[in-house]
């Protein structure tokens, strides 16, 4: 028997049907916004650094659900965030210590509030925009910058970030704006600006930055600002047709600049191909150029090895002093001799590297082994190298053992090779100190990575280890070298007691400045050194 049909039943089914269907879909998405774990542990953290601030509307220090409670200024794809923008909300504090676990996180700007301290060392890792301008930022700027291939806009001026540049821009050929503005960066600009290859604007105002702004020549610019620095130089004439430039308020060399070395183009803008009158024309100003330049070197070195030979008899009256016996003696090489062809092995690292000194024969290994303050540059030359190779004499070590330093661990224990730990500046490059949490101390020496530009890490592996077979009780033992992202590095003993130059132009209340006697036996000490 058929049961009799139900209205009302029915009709109470048909409702509860339209009600499910109608809550699935919310149902779901609420599963699906939950947000990954990683990035809620984050802004959880980032929540606590700024002090839990209220404008940040459904922050939580621990738990809750950014994406699907909508955070203040959290954007999300899916389960992920994606964009944190929490500008201009007066917040103060810090960032936090997890950022890089927001591995989705493209968009990042914190700019135009009261963030203190250090830029945190972990960043976004995927981030193309970055932007923490206008804040109270200080130290250095991080390293980990040099790993964020994608970063596409970075601007973390009007701070008070400190130091140098170090060569972090390697791997960034995806930048396109880039402001360092209206900090107290200073040094050199790194070689490694010429690696930015998609980068149109560049503001460096307000700094100390100092030496010349070659490296920026190559750039395809629209928009460069290098005003009231320390820049020396020539402004290269690539960017003299920037649209938009200023230069005003740095040390510009007056008259017209020297032109290029012989073999090097003078417009490396200019693809356009030559005409045969045009490359017949460039060729023969780089043969006259380096004819010139040949001919003014031999007058330099003849002059000066003249000179050298005349005064190589010390004047009569020099004072004799008692106490130089008090002071350590410096001991010649020992006798025991490498064969001539390692000895020729060392010599043949440095043939190549770019220098106006002596140091062309010497120069890296001397100055690398020494690490002493500015000499004046001497242009003469006392023997070819035929004739360092026959008369040096250096002793093997039985065993040599170097560490490979990583560039991080170097940039934290100089204080991102800060002003402060400076020790001296030679030819070649800056000395600095580290120090390690353990307690140790070492001597940082810094290349100048112009010089080895053309390079491979696993050469400069091979001439630090030459240069750590000298072993002599005056040159400081080289312990190990960095060799990363283009920048080369040596690490040496640290001696408390300074530097060489320190003994022989400065004096204090604590020491007395050096009688001619004494300077005339540190000069034969040093001249059995390096015989």
């Amino acid at each position: 028997m058929v049961p009799p049909f139900n209205f009302r039943r029915t009709s109470l089914w048909i409702v509860i049907v339209v009600i499910l269907q109608a809550l699935t879909p919310t149902t779901i998405t609420l599963v699906h916004s939950k947000t990954d774990g990683p990035d809620v542990s984050a802004l959880n953290v980032m929540y606590g650094s700024l002090s839990s601030p209220s404008q940040l509307d459904g922050w939580k220090s621990s738990g809750g659900d950014p994406c699907g409670e909508s955070w203040e200024g959290i954007k999300c794809s899916g389960s992920s965030v994606t964009e944190i923008d929490l500008s201009g909300l007066r917040l103060s504090g810090s960032m936090g210590y997890q950022l890089s676990s927001l591995t989705s996180v493209t968009y990042f700007d914190l700019s135009n509030n009261n963030l203190k301290n250090d830029i945190p060392y972990q960043l976004p890792p995927n981030a193309a925009h970055i932007d923490l301008s206008k804040n109270n930022f200080t130290g250095g700027v991080p390293y980990s910058l040099s790993q964020m291939k994608d970063l596409e806009y970075l601007n973390i001026g009007h701070n008070q970030l400190k130091g140098q540049l170090s060569e972090m821009f390697v791997q960034l050929s995806k930048l396109k704006e880039l402001d360092l503005s209206f900090n107290t960066l200073s040094g050199n600009l790194p070689q490694s600006f010429r690696n930015l290859t998609s980068l149109t604007k560049l503001h460096l105002q307000n700094n100390q930055f100092s030496g010349s702004i070659n490296p920026l020549a190559d750039l395809s610019l629209n928009d460069l600002n290098v005003a009231n620095n320390e820049f020396t130089g020539w402004i290269p004439d690539e960017l003299k047709d920037i649209n938009n430039i200023e230069t005003g308020g740095n040390s510009w060399s007056s008259g017209p600049a020297p032109p290029p070395p012989p073999g090097q183009k003078s417009n490396p803008h200019a693809h356009k191909p030559l005409s045969k009158g045009d490359e017949k024309s460039g060729l023969s100003g780089a043969a006259i150029a380096g004819i010139v330049f040949g001919v003014l070197l031999a007058l330099v070195l003849v002059i000066a090895l003249f000179t050298r030979r005349r005064s190589s008899t010390p004047p009569s009256h020099f004072i004799d002093e008692d106490r130089v016996s008090q002071r350590r003696p410096f001991t010649p090489l020992a006798s025991q001799e490498l064969s001539n062809d390692s000895r020729s092995e060392i010599l043949k690292d440095f043939r190549g590297l770019k220098s106006s000194d002596s140091s062309s024969s010497l120069g890296l290994q001397s100055s690398l082994s020494m690490g002493l303050m500015p000499t004046p540059l001497d242009h003469t030359k006392s023997f070819d190298d035929g004739e360092f190779v026959n008369h040096m004499s250096i002793k093997r070590s039985s065993s040599i053992r170097m560490t490979c330093y990583s560039w991080a661990d170097l940039q934290t224990a100089t204080g991102n090779f800060a002003t402060g730990r400076l020790l001296g500046e030679g030819t070649i490059g800056r000395v600095y100190r580290a120090k390690y949490a353990d307690g140790k101390v070492f001597a940082v020496k810094k290349i100048d990575s112009s010089l080895l530009q053309d390079r491979q890490g696993g050469d400069f592996a091979q001439i630090a280890s030459n240069i750590s077979k000298l072993r002599h009780p005056n040159i400081a033992e080289l312990v190990g070298y960095c060799s990363e992202q283009g920048q080369n590095m040596l690490v040496h003993e640290y001696y408390r007691n300074g530097s060489l130059h320190e003994f022989l132009h400065l004096s204090d209340d604590f020491s007395k400045p050096l009688t001619w006697n004494t300077r005339v036996r540190i000069a034969l000490g040093t001249a059995r050194a390096v015989e």
